[in-house]
């Protein structure tokens, strides 16, 4: 059982989506990271004022984003146990960019790929990473029968 009262370390994640129609923008993870996709995500360093900062300071680094259309707080605040046991809590955020949009990807993912709400659902690893999209769908005004 996770204590959410011992976090150890904030992350945060952003979702890129374009709309109308709603496209969300997956990353996949390189073969020694799992390969499997992912929104951008890290953790909040001593150095970022706060989490949208954080947020911002990733996606430059995984994407090369410097200005998103708007960030939107999905007031997603997960606990999960880190790989060194530590509880950490993932703060997660949609982040709205031009469709079209190519991401300059970073050493921790090998691919991107625009996809519908449904097939990023399909693909995303984590349920979490599944539940936020549901989230983003509501809080974009959308939804999708498959989702």
């Amino acid at each position: 059982m996770i204590d959410p009262g011992a976090i150890a370390r904030e992350c945060v994640e952003g979702y890129l989506f374009a709309s109308p129609p709603v496209e969300l923008l997956l990353f996949r993870r390189p073969p020694a990271r799992g390969r499997i996709w992912v929104p951008v995500s890290g953790k909040v360093d001593p150095s970022d004022a706060d989490l949208e900062s954080a947020l911002r300071r990733e996606l430059l680094e995984e994407t090369g984003l410097r200005s998103p259309r708007r960030i939107l707080p999905l007031d997603w605040h997960v606990p999960f146990r880190a790989d060194n046991g530590e509880t950490w809590r993932l703060h997660a955020y949609a982040v709205e960019v031009d469709r079209g949009f190519v991401p300059r990807l970073s050493d921790e993912h090998e691919a991107a790929e625009w996809v519908a709400p449904d097939e990023a659902v399909r693909r995303l690893h984590f349920e979490d990473n599944r539940a936020a999209v549901r989230r983003l769908l509501e809080r974009v005004g959308t939804s999708s029968p498959n989702v």
